[in-house]
């Protein structure tokens, strides 16, 4: 293998800005940043959400930044900031290069995702508890 998982988490952090729950918890009442949930339904379902986010699944990503896709959500056409989050942390880091790379300005997401914010004590909605 060329590059494993970890190398390309390095990479991501790398290149863009990390923010821990707590600076990101400062941003959630600021109408210029949108926060953006990459988890599973299943895991929004089961787990809850951080109050006010957007969710677009991992796998939508690409196509919801797009304005070319027939996919896209015009959200990420705003102008705003974004902030990404997921479960723990991976799968935000890689989002948010992506983003980046795509032209999305400015992005950063959540270090330990959205388990570090609730065990922080930040808000968060129950989901509907299926699954």
């Amino acid at each position: 293998m060329k590059k494993g998982y970890r190398d390309l988490l390095d990479e991501a952090n790398a290149v863009v800005e990390v923010v821990s729950p707590g600076e990101a918890a400062t941003l959630l009442d600021d109408d210029d940043t949108i926060f953006v949930d990459l988890r599973d339904p299943r895991e929004v379902e089961r787990e809850g959400r951080i109050p006010g986010a957007r969710h677009c699944p991992r796998g939508m990503l690409e196509f919801w930044i797009d304005p070319e896709s027939p996919y896209h959500k015009p959200f990420f056409a705003s102008g705003r900031n974004f902030v990404f989050f997921c479960a723990g942390g991976w799968r935000s880091a890689l989002a948010a290069k992506t983003a980046k790379y795509m032209g999305l300005e400015p992005v950063r997401h959540i270090l330990g995702g959205f388990t570090a914010w609730r065990d922080a004590g930040l808000p968060t909605e129950p989901g509907d508890g299926r699954n």
